[in-house]
């Protein structure tokens, strides 16, 4: 997970080398804005107000019961 304060996040370096230097399978950059939205192959923005849902940080996450 990154933290942008970006109101439209973009895909950096540092992000495409964590995720192969990590062997990392995905990253989540949390930004301020509304819209969850991909930034490349593994990488996808995602609103702050996701992280007060449990398990909707990624797609495919069932919540917690």
């Amino acid at each position: 997970m990154e933290c942008k304060r970006a109101d439209a996040p973009k895909l950096t370096a540092s992000i495409r080398i964590a995720l192969d230097d990590l062997g990392l399978e995905r990253v989540a950059v949390i930004y301020p804005g509304a819209k969850r939205y991909p930034l490349g192959d593994a990488v996808e923005a995602v609103p702050l107000k996701t992280l007060t849902t449990p398990g909707a940080l990624f797609d495919g996450e069932s919540p917690a019961a």
